[in-house]
């Protein structure tokens, strides 16, 4: 089926409720690349671009107060976000030693590679998904 329309997932955007902690996750912690970082005085807010293997992909966003995220139960809407890892224990142990915890790891069931979940500061499931053999 073809889809000339959309091309490719352009970015994900995150609003965390700490800006310096996620900034710090995502880019000292995951090692995401800063594109740019705006301050928008209008809005008591920050915007953060952030770039993987130099492909846009994150903007990350501060916002006075912002509501809690439901998560478990799961509720209706984006469940979470996956990163390709070629080695799941080397990814797993670099989380470890930022103090960060993960699921114990899990197989998929249909295709047999295996994955774990951790979360972002504010508590925003995030998945490595083993993609080497």
């Amino acid at each position: 089926m073809e889809h000339p329309f959309i091309q490719s997932v352009h970015h994900i955007a995150i609003i965390c409720s700490d800006y310096t902690r996620s900034k710090e996750f995502y880019t000292k912690v995951l090692g995401f690349d800063i594109l740019a970082e705006t301050y928008r005085a209008e809005r008591h807010s920050y915007k953060l671009d952030l770039s993987l293997n130099d492909f846009y992909i994150i903007e990350l966003f501060s916002f006075p107060a912002p509501p809690k995220r439901i998560s478990r139960p799961e509720a209706c809407g984006l469940r979470h976000l996956a990163f390709a890892v070629d080695n799941l224990e080397s990814a797993i142990d670099h989380l470890t030693r930022h103090r960060i915890a993960t699921e114990p790891i899990r197989i998929d069931e249909l295709t047999g590679k295996r994955f774990t979940f951790f979360e972002d500061p504010d508590g925003l499931p995030l998945e490595f998904y083993e993609t080497g053999s």
